[in-house]
């Protein structure tokens, strides 16, 4: 029973490093304590329950605490709101060179085109991504959207 244990901490081990969210890490725990055991010839029934009490109280002791400082914290910035809004380029846009530039939702943000072809200075295109600080715009082909 010691290599059966030992062989399902390994695992479960195995899943927690490919996962990195604190999965099983608590099932490792208790299969520990099994394997400890086994290793001092506790009859395998009593093992199971040893492995499901541990990681129990291993899962309900530590995880509050572990999501608490764990938790991967994102501030907003609302750059995002200027995705999918047309802008006016206020710099020619050339990927090779890396210039360019836009007038976005009052702001003037150093731009990219999608395609990597070069867009004069007065043309309107349309913000698709953002990559840092840079918007990632492309053309518009249709006039009437510009007039808008």
């Amino acid at each position: 029973m010691i290599t059966f244990w030992l062989i399902v901490m390994v695992a479960l081990l195995a899943v927690e490093a490919a996962t990195v969210g604190l999965v099983s890490i608590w099932f490792a725990v208790g299969a520990c304590a099994a394997l400890i055991s086994a290793a001092l010839r506790v009859p395998f029934p009593l093992q199971i329950v040893i492995f499901l009490a541990v990681s129990g109280v291993v899962m309900a002791a530590l995880r509050p605490f572990a999501r608490r400082y764990l938790k991967v914290r994102k501030k907003p910035t609302n750059a995002d709101r200027v995705l999918g809004t047309i802008c006016q380029v206020t710099e020619d846009i050339d990927n090779i060179a890396g210039t360019g530039a836009v007038t976005a939702d009052g702001k003037v943000w150093t731009a990219r085109s999608v395609t990597g072809v070069n867009i004069p200075a007065g043309e309107f295109v349309k913000v698709a991504s953002i990559q840092g600080v840079k918007l990632i715009v492309e053309e518009i082909k249709d006039a009437a959207v510009t007039e808008a």
